[in-house]
């Protein structure tokens, strides 16, 4: 059996804000203060739609080396929608993520049909679309030639 891997982070928090400790980094989540927070950090589902993009970048890179893709750049987009109620409490309103949306305009020379391959490449291998997919949320993907 081949080695897995592990993440590890650690936090220490005060009232709303979370300092998060990952590797040698420092992560502030935090909320405004119309939901009681001081807003020194953007807020969970934030990271979350921050993780998603950075996500498919890194995988996108790796499954460009694999192809021989020429990949420049990426203009990455991404929103997420849901129904505030639920983390209110609510009976039978879901807690996560309705939908996200997720847009990524891509330097590149290749044609469009090869940025295609790679974006199905990209989101098969993407843990963190993956487990967006895998809990049931709608997306909405696009990738597009600049």
């Amino acid at each position: 059996m081949k080695d897995k891997m592990t993440f590890h982070v650690t936090g220490i928090t005060n009232k709303m804000k979370t300092t998060v400790k990952a590797k040698q980094h420092e992560i502030i989540i935090d909320e405004p203060p119309v939901v009681g927070g001081n807003n020194e950090g953007p807020d969970p589902l934030s990271y979350q739609l921050a993780s998603l993009a950075g996500c498919e970048n890194i995988i996108a890179n790796m499954v460009a080396q694999e192809m021989n893709f020429d990949l420049q750049s990426m203009n990455i987009d991404v929103k997420g929608q849901l129904d505030p109620l639920g983390m209110r409490g609510e009976e039978g309103v879901q807690v996560f993520f309705e939908k996200v949306w997720f847009k990524a305009i891509v330097s590149t020379s290749k044609s469009p049909e090869r940025l295609a391959e790679l974006k199905e490449k990209t989101d098969a291998r993407c843990p963190v679309l993956t487990m967006m997919k895998a809990s049931g949320i709608e997306l909405e993907t696009e990738w597009v030639k600049a």
